[in-house]
């Protein structure tokens, strides 16, 4: 403990010290930049051909100068509600080169219309049919009629089931589609993907997937196993029919395919 002369000793030094902290802390805070918004977010209802809407986000460049190339996803996750307060991470070097983003459910996700349709069946024989191919076609469509300040030029991306609805786009692109980058995508459920492997059934994965699409279209709905050790759980189950039997009796459409469906049909 300081004793008092010592205190007394210190004091101017204290003084200025804080003077000059306080002074620094200023310039430091002037030299900060302003938290201005990255984005402007402008969420949409985009009509398809058969009149179903599809909830939309666009996120252009709050500091746009000139006409940008969009960049479109396609999803089942979900869109963003609110411009991002920082750069995602999977952006930094696309924004650096300049893109509008463009976000979009699938049908019968979140607020977009419709029904959902996890098998992703695509029939360019029947001109009436709509599909994810004709959802992307008449979405581009839209964008580059509707989206202020855009070049004309768009390019899709995505991972995993958006690698997929990407990969869909291609079996009949729209002209103004540039470019894309399909990750991960789904090919044959059956073969040797997410959900089997050479026709042994991934029982976790197909089950508790159906259920987070399915089971509310207003969110990733993950099952509520009532232990821990899932591991357990799936021991504990018996057949796979005890599935339907017990817990989803028979309300979710993608695993009743997949029960329907064993053999490589």
């Amino acid at each position: 403990m300081f004793a008092f002369e010592e205190i007394s000793v210190r004091k101017p030094f204290l003084i200025l010290s804080l003077l000059y902290l306080s002074f620094a802390g200023g310039i430091v805070a002037a030299q900060q930049p302003s938290n201005k918004p990255l984005f402007r977010l402008q969420e949409v209802m985009i009509s398809m051909r058969d009149g179903v809407r599809l909830q939309t986000a666009i996120l252009s460049p709050a500091d746009q100068q000139g006409p940008l190339p969009i960049l479109f996803r396609r999803t089942p996750y979900g869109v963003p509600e609110k411009p991002p307060e920082q750069m995602p991470s999977s952006w930094k070097e696309l924004a650096q080169d300049g893109y509008i983003f463009v976000i979009q459910n699938l049908r019968g996700r979140f607020k977009s219309e419709g029904n959902f349709d996890l098998t992703s069946q695509v029939d360019l024989s029947n001109p009436k049919a709509t599909n994810e191919t004709t959802d992307a076609y008449d979405s581009i469509e839209w964008l580059i009629k509707n989206v202020p300040n855009n070049n004309g030029k768009v390019g899709m991306y995505g991972v995993s089931y958006d690698g997929l609805t990407t990969a869909l786009a291609l079996l009949h692109p729209h002209p103004a589609l540039k470019a894309m980058s399909e990750q991960a995508s789904p090919v044959d459920q059956w073969m040797n993907d997410d959900n089997h492997r050479y026709g042994a059934l991934r029982e976790s994965y197909d089950f508790e997937y159906a259920v987070m699409e399915q089971a509310d279209k207003n969110s990733n709905t993950h099952f509520a196993f009532e232990t821990y050790d899932t591991y357990e759980w799936y021991l504990n189950l018996g057949p796979v029919s005890n599935i339907n039997a017990k817990y989803l009796h028979g309300k979710i459409s993608y695993w009743n395919s997949t029960v329907e469906h064993p053999d490589y049909d």
